[in-house]
C-alpha cells in the first residue's frame, strides 16, 4: 500500500479548488484492516434534516463535492463523505500510483464502516441518508444490503453494470480472471490509460457532464493537486466488481426507500442493469434526465437544479 507524505501529518481538505462552504473538517481513517483514508464533514448538530453520507465512484476524491455539500448544507443537512481506498489521498493499493487497484471488492465495506464510525464520532445528526455516484452505488447497494442505518438511499448512475457490448464484456470476464493465475492482476485493463480521464479527454468528446464550467473545475481540481488523481483500474479491480455486480443482481432490494436518476446519455455504466433493479425495488423510483450525462449531479443548473429538489423532497 502507497500513499501521499501527508498521511503522517494532519488530514488536508484542498478549500482552493473544492467550493465547499466553510467549516469544512477532514480526517484520517484506519479501517479495521490497517488501511489508511481521508473523511471530511460540513455542518453538524445545528443541521436540522441530518446527514447525507456521499459514496463517490471510481477515481474521485472529497474535493469534488465541494459543491453538492454546500448545496445540502443550505437545504439543512450535514454532509459527509471519503475517499475510498486506493483513490483520492487514500492509501493506495498499488506500488504504481495511477493504477485503480483494490484486493477485493467487499474491502470496501471496510471504509463504509470507518465512515460511518467518523459520522458518529463527530456526532453528526441522525437520521443518515445516502448518496450513491457510480462505483459508490455498487457499493451503496451491497451497503444497504447488509444493513447500513440509512433512512432513504438516493442513487446517480450507479454501477450496478458496466456498459460493454457483448464481445467486450466476454473479454472482461476473460482477460480478468485469467489474469488472476497467471500473476498478471495488477496490469491496468486494456483499452485504459494511466492519465486522468479529465485531463485526457476534450469537453466536446467527454461522457461526464455537458456543464463547461463544471468540467473545468474538475481539471483545474487535478492540475492544482495531482497527488488526488487516478487513471485506469487494473484488471484485478476490474475483475473484483464484474463479481460484485453479478452477485448483487442475484440479491433482492433491501427494504430502504430508493430514487434514482439517470441520464438518457449514458455511456459508462449499464442501464439496463439500473432499469432492472429499480423495477423490482419496492417503492423504488427512477427518474430518466433526458440529455444528462454520467455527472447528474454535475450537470448544468437546468438539469442539476431539479434533481437536488428531487433528492431534498425524497428525504423528507
Amino acid at each position: 500500500m502507497t500513499g501521499p507524505a501527508a498521511q503522517t501529518g494532519p488530514a488536508p481538505l484542498h478549500d482552493d479548488v473544492s467550493g465547499a462552504p466553510a467549516g469544512g473538517v477532514a480526517a484520517w481513517l484506519d479501517t479495521d484492516d490497517g488501511v489508511r483514508i481521508r473523511a471530511a464533514a460540513w455542518g453538524g448538530a445545528a443541521s436540522p434534516r441530518g446527514t447525507v453520507l456521499m459514496f463517490p465512484g471510481r477515481t474521485e476524491y472529497i474535493e469534488k463535492y465541494g459543491a453538492l455539500a454546500g448545496d445540502l448544507t443550505a437545504r439543512g443537512f450535514a454532509f459527509a463523505t471519503v475517499d475510498w481506498r486506493g483513490q483520492g489521498l487514500a492509501g493506495r493499493m498499488h506500488p504504481q500510483r495511477d493504477l485503480g487497484h483494490v484486493v477485493t471488492f467487499r474491502d470496501y465495506q471496510r471504509d463504509v464502516a470507518a465512515l460511518l464510525a467518523f459520522a458518529r464520532a463527530r456526532a453528526l445528526p441522525e437520521p443518515f441518508y445516502l448518496i450513491a455516484h457510480s462505483m459508490g452505488g455498487c457499493i451503496g447497494l451491497r451497503a444497504l444490503i447488509e444493513g447500513l442505518p440509512v433512512r432513504a438511499a438516493v442513487f446517480s448512475a450507479p454501477m450496478w453494470g458496466i456498459a460493454l457490448t457483448g464481445a467486450m464484456r466476454a473479454a472482461a470476464w476473460g482477460l480478468s480472471t485469467l489474469a488472476r493465475p497467471l500473476g498478471l492482476s495488477g496490469r491496468m485493463a486494456p483499452a485504459q490509460a494511466p492519465h486522468p480521464y479529465v485531463l485526457k479527454t476534450g469537453f466536446e468528446d467527454n461522457t461526464l457532464t455537458t456543464d463547461r464550467a463544471q468540467w473545468d473545475r474538475l481539471g483545474r481540481q487535478i492540475t492544482a493537486h495531482p497527488d488526488l488523481a487516478l487513471g485506469g483500474p487494473s484488471l484485478r479491480w476490474l475483475n473484483e466488481a464484474l463479481v460484485e455486480m453479478r452477485g448483487l443482481s442475484r440479491r433482492p432490494s433491501p427494504p430502504v426507500r430508493a430514487r434514482c436518476w439517470l441520464g438518457t446519455d449514458e455511456r459508462i455504466v449499464d442501464p439496463g442493469r439500473i432499469h432492472d433493479r429499480m423495477g423490482r425495488w419496492p417503492g423504488g423510483a427512477l427518474t430518466v434526465v433526458e440529455g444528462g450525462r454520467h455527472e447528474i449531479l454535475m450537470e448544468r443548473a437546468e438539469i442539476r437544479d431539479p434533481v437536488l429538489d428531487g433528492i431534498e423532497a425524497h428525504f423528507r
